[in-house]
């Protein structure tokens, strides 16, 4: 039986995961990915949720229930190419200061989680799946700091790294393709773009559904092909450019090479009509100079 043709994850994080409808899916994923019962209460709106032609972040702010009542928001963060730690950073943070209240007090902030999907190597390790947070270990008696019992009252907490954001990096390319677990199905998915039919974690099923791309109404079909096709011509056309900056720098020497690529590739994106965060995001270029090519 050939296998159903479903549509990437991030192309339904814009367009089919924020409806109501289909929370029973990113509940499914991240239940397995947190080992607890995630119900979503709702999408947090905020302008890096706002979608737009030119939007570069395939990013979705939830506000969820845990499996004991706790109220966290999670922020889910698809990437393909280009992405930095110092971006996961601020991206936490945003969402902290989005959602505080000024005349809240701080011990109101809210537990963040972000979950970062990668399609690139960032860093070195051989695992697919890594947890970070936040501890304070002694310097001379390396003993970890914990809550006292009236912070313990105050955040409801029992634990430091409960008040501070939490990072899961899930590293799509080291996944060997045998899912062994639940989770491991999530991550064959969004490695794939395919669901077995003898896959038994939460919410996939209902993605294979919901994500098949012939049940989509025809004006999503030809939206999710563009898209596709737009995929595809970015690629292009930094793999074309950025080589022939590499060609230039046999020339006149490797450095500046590199520098002519970079400026080739970013003048290309401006005549495509590229916005220019994307442009800055791909070439690490800052405005000014961007402006000046």
């Amino acid at each position: 039986m050939p296998t159903r043709k479903l549509i990437s994850f991030d192309w339904a994080m814009k367009r089919l995961l924020r409806s109501k409808a289909n929370f029973a899916i990113l509940e499914g994923f991240l239940s397995e990915l947190l080992n607890e019962d995630i119900h979503i209460l709702e999408i947090l709106e905020s302008e890096s949720n706002k979608e737009s032609k030119t939007d570069k972040f395939n990013r979705v702010d939830l506000k969820v229930k845990n499996s004991i009542g706790e109220i966290i928001i999670i922020e889910v963060q698809y990437e393909r190419q280009f992405d930095y730690l110092q971006r996961m950073l601020y991206g936490a943070s945003r969402v902290i200061t989005e959602h505080q209240q000024e005349s809240e007090p701080y011990s109101s902030v809210i537990k963040v989680i972000s979950v970062n999907i990668l399609y690139f190597d960032l860093g070195y390790g051989s695992d697919y799946i890594y947890h970070g947070s936040t501890s304070f270990t002694g310097v001379h008696n390396k003993d970890r700091l914990q809550l006292s019992s009236k912070q313990q009252q105050l955040y409801g907490k029992d634990q430091v790294y409960h008040l501070f954001p939490e990072y899961f990096l899930l590293r799509i390319n080291n996944f060997n393709d045998i899912a062994t677990t639940t989770l491991d199905e999530w991550i064959y998915f969004l490695k794939n773009e395919e669901i077995k039919d003898d896959f038994k974690a939460k919410g996939i099923q209902k993605a294979k559904k919901a994500f098949s791309l012939l049940s989509l109404p025809e004006k999503d079909r030809l939206a999710y092909a563009r898209y596709q096709d737009d995929l595809r011509y970015q690629a292009s056309l930094v793999e074309s450019n950025y080589g022939l900056g590499h060609m230039d720098g046999r020339e006149v020497g490797i450095e500046e090479g590199i520098e002519k690529g970079i400026e080739k590739v970013a003048c290309n994106m401006k005549i495509a009509g590229i916005a220019l965060d994307v442009i800055m995001q791909v070439t690490g270029l800052n405005h000014e100079e961007i402006e000046k090519i």
